[in-house]
């Protein structure tokens, strides 16, 4: 790309480690640094949408155009650009089947998400309106951005106090990096999950019905790349994620006494025995 960090590309990282008073100052202290890009990962885009207008923003999140920061996935027209994780009911209502297809006696659906989310579970957003087609009510429980272990228990516990007896663990930084800690908290309760992540499965979650994060990242490095040869953000189209991946675990099956059937191990893109 002609980018060569060190030589004529200087990337500096932040993460709460820089900055632990919180996600709003964290991104205050970016934005002052002045860069000529910034890649932004995960929950946030509106905070920074807050504080800049300017700076061209790639960023991978959910519907850009419902959360305010895209006219349109073909033209922003803002200063955000990136790839949407988000291609709206049917994703999730295809992950409440195939959490479904393993455990039939879904009743109440539990969603794991972080506070920062919340306006992508309000009544009417694809979640939502994913659980009600199924005809599943569903019980919420949210943590905030640098939740430590008790904080994760505590929304578990809170989903089974609720009433959920299966989880759909929504995808974030968050939930990715925890990915170890929150599948043994839903196996120790015994809620069957799925995951938004395939390195969940890996760690232990149950299954995963998930997108190329690899991928997703070098779609962004290409964006920046355009950005840096003159391009606009708001020039630049959303890339929309189209293909997903089935990943089971079938030790957790067994160990959660689910039965899988040999046609969904078939139909599955990765199976961990």
């Amino acid at each position: 790309m002609g980018q060569i960090e060190g030589q004529n590309l200087k990337v500096e990282s932040y993460g709460r480690e820089q900055n632990t008073s919180g996600l709003e100052a964290l991104a205050t202290e970016i934005v002052s640094s002045n860069p000529d890009v910034i890649l932004l990962g995960g929950p946030g885009a509106l905070i920074f949408k807050k504080l800049t207008s300017r700076i061209p923003i790639v960023t991978i999140t959910g519907d850009p155009v419902r959360l305010g920061i895209a006219e349109s996935l073909a033209r922003p027209g803002g200063n955000f650009t990136g790839a949407s994780i988000d291609t709206g009911p049917s994703i999730h209502g295809k992950r409440i089947a195939l959490l479904r297809e393993i455990f039939p006696s879904i009743s109440t659906l539990g969603v794991l998400a972080l506070h920062i989310q919340y306006n992508g579970l309000a009544k009417g957003s694809p979640i939502p309106a994913a659980a009600q087609e199924a005809g599943l009510p569903i019980a919420v429980s949210l943590l905030d951005v640098g939740a430590q272990e008790n904080d994760w228990r505590a929304a578990v516990e809170s989903l089974s106090g609720e009433g959920a007896n299966a989880v759909m663990v929504v995808d974030s930084p968050e939930t990715f990096q925890n990915s170890a800690l929150i599948a043994k908290l839903l196996t120790d309760a015994r809620l069957p999950a799925i995951f938004a992540f395939t390195e969940s499965v890996e760690a232990g979650g149950l299954m995963a019905y998930s997108f190329d994060l690899v991928e997703l990242y070098k779609r962004a490095a290409n964006n920046i790349d355009a950005i840096f040869r003159g391009a606009k953000a708001g020039d630049i189209p959303f890339y929309q994620v189209t293909k997903f991946d089935l990943s089971i675990n079938l030790k957790m099956a067994r160990q959660l006494g689910l039965s899988v059937s040999p046609a969904l191990s078939a139909s599955a893109d990765k199976v961990i025995e």
